[in-house]
């Protein structure tokens, strides 16, 4: 019998998200209800999400869930980076069988985190404190059903680690019906204008599919993404399966829902899509 290891939800503490299965869901529903639900022209294979607190960037993850809600998908594949060193400037993978929110425990495929193992070097590790990944999880009980995780936290964001990501995640999903999910806000405490410019920025390259020019730009700090790496790693990986458009939407800063707009941060949603003519 495999021994079950399930994650803590250490982000439910009523700062990040509710602590209560109630209010959880009653939050996260109603930032999905209501957003927007575009015709987007074809099949939504990933999303770009923040990953701050509800309270200043839920409404901008929820638009973007809101374009994936009750999808056929199978498999989450969720990058995310690591805020705390325990990745070592690499890529980890928390290695535990479930993760638990107050929603329920999301079991993670072990199988195919052995596979990706086989791919690219990955450091396993317990009692992670990161909340770039967690906090996309009520997100995805809540959207979508039925589905299973495989997490992966990368401590680096070089060109030559995003796109061997990228691919290593390409090989081991392709036929499956996947989401790919890449955690990230953008620029962190400029003024509210400043911050826009910069964030407009760094959006090109994202709506451009052009991971190579956003991994360029991020070391030379003309772009600028806490989660840049995942960024590229999962364009890497979508372009891969095919997907070809991105469309932004929503964008907004914290000084949206807080008074301080001298030092802001910036949020996007953004979804990464497939033609229906393309074979994964």
């Amino acid at each position: 019998m495999v021994e079950q290891r399930i994650r803590p939800a250490v982000c439910a503490d009523d700062r990040w998200y509710p602590a209560t299965a109630a209010e959880l869901r009653r939050e996260v529903n109603g930032y999905i209800e209501n957003a927007k639900a575009f015709d987007l022209s074809g099949e939504v294979i990933g999303l770009i999400s923040p990953h701050a607190g509800y309270y200043f960037s839920g409404h901008v993850a929820g638009a973007g869930y809101r374009q994936v809600r009750d999808g056929a998908y199978d498999l989450v594949v969720l990058v995310g980076p690591d805020h705390t060193g325990a990745a070592m400037g690499g890529l980890a993978i928390p290695d535990y069988t479930a993760w638990h929110t107050p929603l329920g425990d999301v079991p993670v495929d072990t199988a195919l985190v052995a596979e990706l193992e086989r791919l690219v070097a990955l450091r396993r590790i317990r009692h992670d404190r990161e909340h770039s990944l967690e906090v996309q999880l009520p997100f995805l009980q809540v959207a979508l059903s039925g589905f299973r995780l495989l997490p992966v936290m990368m401590g680096g964001q070089s060109l030559q680690l995003c796109r061997t990501l990228g691919a290593a995640i390409a090989q081991v999903i392709r036929g499956k019906r996947v989401l790919l999910v890449a955690s990230t806000d953008l620029s962190h405490y400029y003024p509210e204008t400043v911050a826009r410019e910069l964030d407009h920025s760094t959006l090109q390259y994202i709506l451009a599919f052009d991971p190579e020019g956003l991994c360029t730009a991020l070391m030379r700090e003309q772009a600028h993404a806490c989660g840049g790496g995942p960024v590229a790693a999962v364009l890497f990986a979508a372009r891969d399966l095919g997907a070809k458009h991105a469309r932004l939407v929503k964008y907004a800063t914290s000084g949206d829902v807080w008074p301080d707009r001298a030092q802001v941060v910036g949020y996007a949603a953004v979804a990464l899509i497939r033609p229906q003519d393309e074979v994964a």
